[in-house]
């Protein structure tokens, strides 16, 4: 299994639409399994292929409190079942450390593939609800701050852009240090 890098807004290849998934392959499989490690190496609870620069209809998700039941999504549909929509916090592993409220509606149906590519059909309310939403928003070139006001969505931006500038410096700091670490 291998981390894949996850791209950050407001990268232009996160606005590509997803194509469908031909066929559950082991390349697929190799693919799912690396999403779910990436998106547990980077803290999320959802990830969808094009946030790693894979334009299919690929969707991983752990809402476990253990981080121990991935679920898998292959072309999904996701059919809202109410009219009324209810605010949530969202998040989102391309936007890092920006947080902010999303109206959507919190009872779905998802009809998709799973990891083997066997029919799911299920009724979905809450988190589920929000969080397949947020990502199916993905596989379509949607961002959740796309939902936020003009200044809200130039805030986001720069604070991704302050958030990457730190990591690339701890990167940078981490990489000379295991350099002096192997020389000594």
């Amino acid at each position: 299994m291998a981390l894949l890098p996850i791209l950050s807004y407001p990268d232009p290849r996160l606005r590509t639409i997803a194509a469908p998934v031909k066929e559950v392959n082991a390349e697929i499989k190799t693919l799912i399994s690396n999403m779910i490690e990436t998106m547990y190496d980077a803290d999320g609870i959802g990830l969808a292929a094009s946030q790693v620069d894979r334009h299919i209809q690929l969707i991983v998700m752990d809402l476990s409190e253990n981080k121990d039941k991935p679920v898998v999504f292959i072309n999904p549909k996701v059919t809202p079942l109410v009219e009324e929509k209810q605010p949530y916090e969202e998040g989102c592993l391309s936007v890092p450390d920006v947080y902010d409220k999303v109206e959507r509606p919190n009872k779905v149906r998802i009809e998709a593939l799973d990891a083997e590519g066997n029919a799911i059909d299920e009724i979905a309310e809450g988190l589920l609800a929000v969080c397949i939403q947020h990502e199916m928003d993905h596989l379509n070139g949607v961002i959740f701050v796309d939902y936020l006001s003009r200044l809200k969505q130039t805030r986001a931006r720069d604070k991704v852009k302050k958030v990457l500038k730190i990591r690339e410096k701890q990167n940078d700091k981490s990489v000379a240090s295991q350099s002096e670490t192997i020389n000594v």
